[in-house]
């Protein structure tokens, strides 16, 4: 069952004034420049008969607070819908009819787009429902699963992240640190950090979740290094450079001295929400998590760089779930699908999916919620993922590479890895390893 959250209005929850004010501002933006004319008396027509509303299904995997949000964006729409209806279901997506709607992401995504199309790209059915899709055009720096190869979006990426620094405040200032002027801009920074909280007595200075998407394709991107290479005729792994093998071999040092901790999918982001480590390399959108549990005073900032790579930083990647439609459903069926997506697009929803879940901007009027005053620090995350993923212009070496952003290869690149936490293996053997791993077939 799911759970509604509730936010409190103390100093580390969400201010729900400023979202109100914020939201007025996008209204009053929204407006239409002319009042309509009053209309004039018409005879009385004859009342039409009425019509059940269009239901429409839809399955998603998203974990349970941001299943909330969405639980609440379809309580929304719904009450403002007549003729179509949205019902949230529990259900496996592979047996019996594919659903209306499908929120996914990682191996399941995956397994969707495999093999015959099951989907309805989302421009042609928002173009031929006749409804708008007012969402911005998809960055280079995109996962290209929801992207077709005219750069049109084939479904809608409503969960996108990029890897950020978060910090715990209150860690920083038991080791004598300000952790709002503290240096973090490059690895030798965070390194010069985590040995003043190691000194003080914190077991765990920093850890990473999701090891291969942070330090191989994001921090390679971050650097305007390669993670692919031309084989033959196509693409295929190769993320086993010097890069790569410099930072994994570094990240090993670290483990050694207790500076780095790993831990399995998903204990990380709970050792950090508990107060047991103080720098966590994580998903942007965790930020709501953590707020939510008022457990540390959490700071946000940019991954570290190495200054001895020329023209780092660069840009770093977004992925995460999207919504996709599917395929062989009635008109009415997608004429209804067109009109829930562009209610999610409108401002003040954009705005309350961005506050409840840490995704990043969707269309043009959440960016600029994003970069508002009115919203304090409750869209901090996005402020520094949007300036992280746009620090530069996105490079054929630093933007998405699909052959490298999949489920199956970041599986590969963790239990790699996890040999060179366990001193099993050196950084190049892990690396060399999983690039073989990758490609076979």
């Amino acid at each position: 069952m799911l759970t509604r959250v509730r936010n409190t209005m103390n100093s580390k929850g969400f201010k729900r004034g400023a979202l109100s004010v914020a939201m007025a501002g996008l209204f009053a933006l929204a407006a239409p420049l002319h009042a309509a004319a009053p209309a004039s008396k018409a005879p009385a027509k004859p009342a039409a008969k009425a019509t059940e509303p269009v239901q429409l299904e839809i399955v998603h995997q998203l974990p349970p607070a941001r299943a909330a949000a969405l639980k609440e964006l379809v309580e929304r729409f719904n009450a403002s819908s007549k003729d179509a209806k949205v019902e949230i279901v529990s259900r496996d997506w592979r047996v019996g009819t594919i659903p209306d709607l499908l929120i996914l992401d990682g191996a399941e995504e995956d397994a969707f787009v495999a093999g015959k199309p099951r989907y309805k790209p989302l421009h042609a059915m928002m173009r031929e429902a006749g409804v708008p899709l007012q969402a911005l055009r998809p960055p280079a720096m995109m996962t290209r699963t929801p992207v077709d190869t005219k750069g049109q979006l084939l479904a809608l990426p409503v969960g996108l992240s990029t890897p950020v620094l978060f910090l715990n405040k209150d860690a920083f200032r038991r080791a004598g640190m300000n952790p709002d002027a503290t240096p973090i801009a490059t690895w030798f920074d965070l390194q010069q950090a985590l040995g003043r909280l190691a000194d003080a007595g914190q077991s765990c200075p920093y850890t990473v979740a999701e090891p291969g998407r942070v330090m191989v394709e994001n921090l390679s991107a971050w650097h305007n290094e390669p993670v692919a290479a031309v084989r033959g005729k196509a693409l295929a792994p190769s993320f086993n450079g010097m890069f790569q093998v410099k930072h994994v071999a570094m990240m090993a040092s670290w483990h050694r001295a207790s500076y780095l901790r790993i831990f399995d999918r998903g204990e990380a982001e709970r050792r950090f929400a508990a107060g047991d480590c103080a720098v966590i390399a994580a998903s942007s959108a965790d930020w709501t998590d953590f707020r939510r549990q008022q457990t540390v005073d959490v700071g946000v900032s940019r991954l570290p760089y190495y200054d001895d790579f020329p023209g780092a930083p660069q840009n770093t990647l977004a992925d995460g779930p999207a919504l996709w439609a599917a395929a062989g459903k009635k008109p009415a069926t997608y004429k209804a699908a067109a009109r829930f997506v562009s209610f999610w697009l409108q401002p003040e929803n954009q705005v309350a999916w961005q506050r409840e879940t840490g995704y990043l901007p969707l269309n043009r009027a959440g960016l600029l919620a994003s970069q508002s005053d009115l919203l304090g620090d409750d869209l901090e995350n996005v402020r520094v993922a949007v300036a992280q993923l746009t620090n530069k212009p996105v490079t054929s070496d630093s933007s998405s590479q699909p052959v490298v952003e999949r489920e199956r290869v970041r599986r590969i690149l963790d239990e790699e890895l996890a040999f060179v936490w366990a001193d099993r293996k050196p950084a190049k053997e892990a690396l060399d390893t999983a690039v073989l791993r990758a490609g076979a077939n």
